[in-house]
């Protein structure tokens, strides 16, 4: 297998854009390509790489044809736009070329599946990917189609028997899970708020898997508020004992960067250095469990300059081997950047200033009145029983 990792890029992908004031701002993808290169992390081991944009049959792989053929019709013409799909809502607008920018997103995601299941790659990063609440028939939360549930349908389509997903988006990964909801090939892993307080209020720990897949769906659903230690905390609570037991061949992780403390629509109080943490604990357990393979996609995130660039810049950075130090200041040619499309002043170093630590929750025992220690608890015993594992 090749040391090389992949960043899969085509700047055609900001072209996925639901116009003035929504939320999911592409700029937040120009910023992080433009870091990228600031890093020069576009040169040496990283190789980026334009795939090309999903066709129908791939597509059909997760997505239902009729309503592959409404988002046709909504692009082509965004008053044809049918709501019965998810199309023309306040969420997701339709707008020329959706179909086009959309299929293309998933297209690098797939082909990140492809370059690391084939051995092109060790490691495959598509920030732009993650759109992770599409459904197989309809839109929703601002996704389209479902390129992380693509990336992995190609890879059961390729061969694997078994497949590792974990979302640390705030939101949880419901259009993942509902892919492969009865698929025991799959295992869904998302640590998001708590569903009484945020969109799309599902994501119980009771959710763990359809008929004949019990137990390959995982929800961690954290208090609002949760901070480094608890999220830190509950991330290496269930899901390195989970990936152990199932032995995946390949993990897709998504790394949406809402849950930071600066997000404008959720309500965890994460930081950067712990998002950091995450991604190189996700790095670390690829390697453990599933020969070095690794896909990461992005996700959410709508502080668009002062938190996504630069948590997708680290991403970015641990998959090509050339891990970037927190405390480095930022290239001043980025702030310059960052001012002429913004008019906004760009963070000055790759740090919040934190320092990421969490007691185990194993070894230092848990606390039953702690309502983090209970979120994590409620997921453990729901599904770890399925796979051998104590509670």
């Amino acid at each position: 297998m090749s040391g090389r990792a992949q960043l899969m890029w085509d700047e055609a992908v900001t072209g996925y854009d639901f116009g003035s004031g929504h939320p999911m701002d592409p700029v937040r993808l120009a910023l992080t390509m433009r870091l990228v290169e600031a890093y020069e992390l576009d040169r040496g081991p990283l190789e980026v790489v334009a795939a090309k944009p999903a066709g129908d049959s791939t597509l059909r792989l997760v997505h239902r044809e009729d309503f592959i053929s409404a988002v046709r019709r909504a692009s082509a013409d965004p008053a044809a736009a049918d709501l019965s799909y998810g199309l023309g809502t306040a969420d997701d607008p339709a707008f020329v070329g959706m179909h086009e920018a959309s299929a293309l997103i998933a297209g690098q995601s797939v082909g990140a599946a492809e370059a690391v299941w084939r051995g092109d790659a060790v490691h495959a990063v598509n920030f732009a990917g993650g759109l992770h609440h599409a459904m197989p028939g309809g839109a929703a939360g601002f996704c389209i189609y479902n390129d992380a549930s693509l990336a992995v349908a190609r890879l059961l389509e390729l061969g694997a028997e078994r497949v590792a997903y974990v979302d640390v988006d705030v939101h949880h990964g419901d259009g993942v899970q509902a892919a492969f909801w009865e698929d025991p090939r799959v295992l869904t892993i998302s640590l998001h708020e708590h569903p009484r307080t945020l969109f799309p209020q599902t994501g119980w720990p009771e959710e763990t898997g359809g008929e004949g897949a019990e137990g390959t769906a995982a929800n961690v659903a954290l208090p609002a508020g949760t901070g480094d230690e608890g999220w830190l905390r509950a991330f290496h609570a269930v899901v390195p004992e989970l990936l152990g037991a199932f032995r995946p061949q390949v993990i897709v992780t998504q790394h949406g960067a809402d849950t930071h403390f600066e997000d404008p629509l959720a309500h965890l109080a994460v930081s950067l250095d712990a998002q950091r943490a995450v991604a190189e604990a996700c790095h670390d357990l690829a390697h453990e469990h599933a020969d070095g393979r690794w896909v990461a996609l992005g996700g959410g995130g709508y502080a668009v300059v002062d938190v996504v660039p630069r948590s997708w810049t680290h991403l970015t950075a641990i998959a090509a081997g050339r891990p970037i130090d927190p405390a480095s200041m930022v290239p001043e040619a980025w702030r310059h950047e960052v001012f002429r499309r913004t008019r906004q002043l760009a963070p000055l170093r790759m740090t919040d200033g934190r320092t990421p630590h969490w007691r185990d929750f194993v070894a230092d025992g848990y606390d039953p009145a702690d309502r983090l220690d209970q979120a994590v608890l409620a997921t453990r015993r729901a599904v770890f029983p399925a796979h051998g594992l104590l509670p």
